[in-house]
C-alpha cells in the first residue's frame, strides 16, 4: 500500500506568525494556491486558506495588516509520512479537509492534498470516496 510520503508535495511554501494576512494572501497569488501552513521554528502552528481570509478576513472587516493568528485554523489534523494513503484519504473525507499537513518529529515535512490523489491516479477507493465526499459536500454547502 502506497504511502504519503510517496504522494506528498515536500516542497512547502510556508509563513510564520510574523506575517500578516495581506502578505500571505500575496504568497498565495504568486505561488497559485489555496492554502499556506504558519510555522514557528518550523513547527506548523496553523494553516490559513483563502477562505479564512475571506471568511474570518475580509467579511469581518480585518485589514490587511491583522495578524495571520487572528484568522488562521488553529486546530490542525495532520498526518505522519508513513500513513497510508488510504487512512490519509478516510481522514480528509471524515473531516471535510482538502489539505493535510504532513509533520515527522513535530516538523513540518510536507503536504498531501486532494489534487495529490487526483494526479497519481490512485486506484484506491477511498481516495476516490474522499474526493466525491469532499466535493459533494462542499457544493451542498454553496447550494444552501
Amino acid at each position: 500500500m502506497e504511502k504519503i510520503r510517496d504522494i506528498m508535495t515536500d516542497e512547502v511554501e510556508c509563513c510564520t506568525l510574523l506575517d500578516n494576512i495581506f502578505e500571505v494572501a500575496v504568497k498565495m497569488k504568486e505561488l497559485n494556491v489555496g492554502a499556506i501552513p504558519i510555522v514557528d521554528k518550523e513547527k506548523i502552528v496553523g494553516m490559513i486558506t483563502d477562505r479564512d481570509i475571506v471568511i474570518r478576513g475580509v467579511a469581518e472587516k480585518h485589514p490587511g495588516s491583522t495578524k495571520v493568528e487572528d484568522i488562521m485554523s488553529k486546530q490542525l489534523i495532520s498526518v505522519s509520512p508513513d500513513t497510508s494513503t488510504r487512512d490519509a484519504a478516510k481522514l480528509m473525507a471524515d473531516h471535510q479537509i482538502r489539505r493535510l499537513p504532513v509533520v515527522e518529529n513535530e516538523k513540518l515535512i510536507g503536504i498531501v492534498s486532494l489534487g495529490d490523489f487526483a494526479i497519481r491516479e490512485l486506484t484506491d477507493d477511498q481516495a476516490k470516496e474522499a474526493l466525491s465526499e469532499i466535493s459533494e459536500q462542499n457544493y451542498n454547502d454553496v447550494q444552501h
